[in-house]
Order: structure tokens, then C-alpha cells, then sequence
């Protein structure tokens, strides 16, 4: 079988790292680029470190990209005009960014997701079933703890789950986020969704969703112990976008949950 050729945005971070080692243990991928924002003079795996650019992305079926937002358009934009596949991981887009995603993926095929791990989008769904099924009597709050480096908050897997709650609404997510807390030992329901991020040592990933009707609490919670979790869910990603028109897909696409 014909080796999918990956190039892997953002190879330095944690993420990037990550999938370079499970890339090597797929029989599915040849990894033929690695890039990051700035040059280094360094090879790994015998390949050398390029920017994003038209001749690195040439030479890719897939690009897995898990930078930053500003990076992520960039990569996009050029990938767009080579009639690339995408897979981003990157989190903490505007309403702009996203909008501008969309625009992108009406030309290439592109899975955009907060959270590549099947647990995670089996919450996701799971909170949306939750919030349906709920009248307004129950507020809603979101938890997470991620590792000290993380920067964005809340986590785009917060977001995910934030998302979850307001389709099961029928509502939109933007007019349901309410106070974004940082680091708090406890945090309201409010008549919007409230969040509180907890940043600290090197936890890889908790997540949790409560709704009260003051009587009772409900909660869904997901728990993640090792990074190849998301990267095999990558990669699982890219494998399945190659199949696909151009348009903007999910994790939920690929798992085919109803």
C-alpha cells in the first residue's frame, strides 16, 4: 500500500514531538517534512527543520498542524493553493481565524479539532445529549487542568465541550460563554457557561462538565494520561481526510456519531 506522505507542523512542541514518534510506528505514514516558525539548524530523524512554505508543502500529501493560530492561517492559505489536506490541533482562534478556516476548507479538505482522543468527543457528544435533554432549570459549568505551559484558556477542548452544551440548545456558543475564570479552587454556575482553567505541573489533560438544577448535579468527566492519545487520533485523522471532499470535518465526522 502507498505510504501517506506527513509533514508535521510545529515538530519542536510537545505535540509535534509526540507525533513524530507515533508516525514511526505507523505503517500508514512516511514522514517526509517537519517545520516550525523559525529556522533551526537541526535534523531529526535525518529530516531538516524548514519553514512553512510552497516547496516544503509540495513534496506532502497531509499536513498535521499543532502550532499557534496566526501559524495555522498561514498554513492554510498556502495549503489551500497546493490543494493540500490539513489536520489541525491548534487551539485559541478568534471568531475571525474561524470564520477564515471556513473559508479555506471550501477549497481543500481540512479536520479541525480541540481534541483528537475518542474519549473526548464521546464526552462531547454525551454533553450535548446531557444539555438537550435538560431544560433551563440546570446552569452549567466547565472544568480543566492542563500543564503549566499550556496558554490559552479556556482549553479548546473546554470550548469542544462548551459547544456541546450549546448545540443541545440550539443555541450559539459565542452568546453562551460567560466568565472565564484562572486557576480558581472553585468557580459559579452562571446563567451562561462559566469556565475555569487550572494551569499546573505537567498534566497532560482533565475535563469536566457539570449541570445543577440546585436539587441534583450532573457530571461528565474525561481524564488523559498519555499524549499518544492525540497524536494516534492525528493520525487516524489525516488517514481518513485523505478520503474526502474539501470541507470542514471533525472528529465527530470520523467517529460517525449520530
Amino acid at each position: 500500500m502507498k505510504k501517506i506522505k506527513l509533514c508535521i507542523s510545529g515538530c519542536m512542541g510537545r505535540m509535534g514531538k509526540q507525533l513524530i514518534k507515533s508516525s514511526e510506528k505507523n505503517k500508514s505514514f512516511k514522514l517526509v517534512a517537519l517545520t516550525e516558525s523559525k529556522i533551526i539548524k537541526k535534523k531529526i530523524k535525518g529530516i531538516k527543520l524548514e519553514l512553512n512554505s510552497f516547496n516544503t508543502f509540495k513534496k506532502t500529501d497531509v499536513i498535521i498542524d499543532f502550532t499557534v493560530p496566526n501559524c495555522t492561517i498561514e498554513i492554510l492559505k498556502i495549503a489551500s493553493k497546493l490543494k493540500k489536506r490539513v489536520v489541525i490541533g491548534t487551539t485559541g482562534f478568534n471568531r475571525s481565524q474561524e470564520n477564515l478556516i471556513k473559508k479555506y476548507s471550501k477549497k481543500i479538505p481540512v479536520l479541525k479539532a480541540g481534541n483528537m482522543s475518542l474519549g473526548v468527543n464521546l464526552l462531547m457528544y454525551l454533553t450535548e445529549i446531557t444539555s438537550k435533554s435538560l431544560n433551563d432549570e440546570y446552569l452549567s459549568k466547565i472544568f480543566e487542568v492542563h500543564h503549566r505551559h499550556k496558554k490559552d484558556y479556556p482549553s479548546g477542548t473546554a470550548l469542544m465541550l462548551g459547544k456541546g452544551i450549546a448545540d443541545g440548545k440550539n443555541k450559539n456558543l459565542y452568546n453562551l460563554i460567560g466568565k472565564k475564570f484562572l486557576n480558581k479552587k472553585s468557580f459559579p454556575y452562571g446563567k451562561k457557561i462559566n469556565f475555569n482553567s487550572i494551569r499546573k505541573g505537567e498534566i497532560i489533560g482533565e475535563h469536566e462538565v457539570k449541570f445543577s438544577s440546585g436539587k441534583e448535579i450532573i457530571t461528565l468527566n474525561h481524564e488523559a494520561f498519555d499524549r499518544a492519545l492525540y497524536s494516534d487520533g492525528a493520525l487516524t485523522a489525516s488517514k481518513w481526510l485523505m478520503k474526502k471532499k474539501p470541507g470542514l470535518y471533525s472528529m465527530r465526522d470520523l467517529l460517525n456519531f449520530s
